[in-house]
């Protein structure tokens, strides 16, 4: 019975993961492709290409506040209410997305009320991702806790593929002129759908064990964020630090690739597009492997290795991209994400190991959600400048490889958390031992 419902749940935070990153990749892919022509068009290309990633980067500023709203509650009412919540503020505020008329009929009011939307999406992803970890780690095996937590992970590139499956589609079968007036609509609309699937599927999970021995043994924290930064500051740090190279490698990659490739080189935008759906498509299977590998050898050995092959594949990533070739621009695709997944297999984690049970979903959530503003939110539009300036992409491939040496100081400063004891429902950290590596 324990099994059947730690695969349960498993499967729920994959699947409503995947439906959250879905509505937030679906924006991402939208403001690279449609959304400066849409919203911004009075400005000459590049500057409309640059609000529209502005108005993208809001909701990474709104995930930290998320995360403190939906830790909090997370860490005093439970893990399962808070996902339900999350799911629920995600996908209303992506099908509204999907009704906003553009600058043509309302004026400024368009891009006001997408970036109102977009902080709304924010703050439903800031809640969900330490909620989803939390639930596939606290109910699972002990030993494969690297792959069960991978599994909300995959939701990263299933919802990524989704996202930018349903805009590749549409962007092939329609002509242009409808594409940009209802064509890119359609994957938003579709977003309440899909939300109801995942809250039938989240109904049905039971709560975490280790918050229910919290619970019954009366020592929830009254403030968890509080007494996160007070207690676990260490560990904070590590998982702040170990997260910003993981952002700026993964948003490099795929969504200023998408503006790259379509507007600087000039190809057309299912260029892009289907290198990153062939690139997901691989991490699908990659990143519970690089989780499954971390409960064998540890989480930071496999966590730097990645962030290694990181560093040196961005070098050759821009200019396989400049030869045009769509086969190459797919294999630097592949070869990215491969080295990105064998970071994020183990990251999740890696990141609720630092953090004792009554603090779990606030120290987690804060960690990596903070890091998302320096890391995800900044990353294309600092990419877009910085070929802006310097007029060739070494420069952007330099600014990877120093957020790449953060992560590999934020892990150097943890202990090795893979056989941490989590059934500590007291306030002191985890109190892992450090290993060598």
């Amino acid at each position: 019975m324990a099994g059947s419902q730690s695969r349960r749940v498993i499967v729920a935070s994959l699947i409503g993961t995947s439906l959250e990153w879905y509505d937030f990749f679906l924006y991402g892919s939208a403001a690279a492709l449609v959304f400066d022509k849409l919203f911004f068009p009075t400005f000459e290309p590049l500057t409309a290409t640059l609000l529209a990633l502005l108005t993208y980067a809001v909701g990474f500023v709104a995930r930290p506040l998320g995360g403190v709203v939906a830790g909090h509650f997370g860490d005093r009412v439970g893990r399962k209410n808070v996902l339900v919540a999350t799911l629920l503020l995600m996908g209303i505020s992506t099908f509204l997305i999907g009704l906003v008329p553009g600058y043509a009929t309302i004026g400024v009011a368009a891009p006001l009320l997408l970036v109102a939307l977009r902080f709304l999406q924010g703050l439903g992803l800031g809640g969900e991702w330490g909620g989803a970890v939390l639930m596939s780690i606290e109910h699972g095996d002990p030993r494969r806790r690297g792959f069960n937590a991978s599994w909300p992970q995959v939701g990263v590139p299933l919802g990524n593929l989704l996202a930018a499956g349903a805009l590749g589609v549409l962007s092939a079968t329609l002509s242009e002129d409808a594409f940009l007036t209802w064509g890119w609509r359609i994957p938003f609309l579709l977003s309440g759908v899909l939300v109801v699937v995942g809250l039938w599927i989240r109904l049905r999970i039971v709560e975490s064990p280790l918050f229910a021995e919290v619970e019954q043994t009366g020592r929830k924290a009254r403030m968890p964020l509080l007494e996160v930064v007070r207690t676990h500051p260490r560990e904070l740090a590590s998982a702040f630090l170990a997260r910003i190279g993981v952002d700026v490698a993964f948003y490099t990659f795929v969504t200023y690739s998408l503006s790259y490739v379509s507007t600087t080189l000039g190809l057309d935008r299912s260029v892009a597009l289907n290198a990153v759906l062939i690139g997901s498509a691989v991490q699908l299977f990659l990143i519970p492997l690089f989780g499954a590998l971390s409960d064998r050898v540890g989480r930071r050995p496999v966590y730097l290795a990645g962030a290694a092959a990181t560093a040196i594949w961005v070098f050759a990533f821009f200019p396989l991209l400049d030869t045009g070739s769509f086969p190459v621009i797919a294999l630097a695709s592949i070869v990215a994400l491969a080295c990105h997944a064998a970071m994020y297999g183990p990251q999740a984690a890696f990141i609720a190991e630092l953090f004792s049970t009554r603090l779990r979903y606030s120290g987690a959530s804060m960690g990596y959600q903070l890091a998302g503003i320096v890391g995800g939110a900044l990353a294309p539009i600092i990419a877009l400048q910085l070929l802006e300036t310097f007029g060739v992409t070494l420069a952007i491939s330099l600014y990877v490889v120093a957020a790449l040496a953060l992560t590999a100081a934020g892990l150097l400063i943890a202990p090795e958390t893979r056989d941490a004891d989590l059934t500590d429902a007291g306030g002191t950290p985890t109190g892992a031992v450090p290993q060598q590596i």
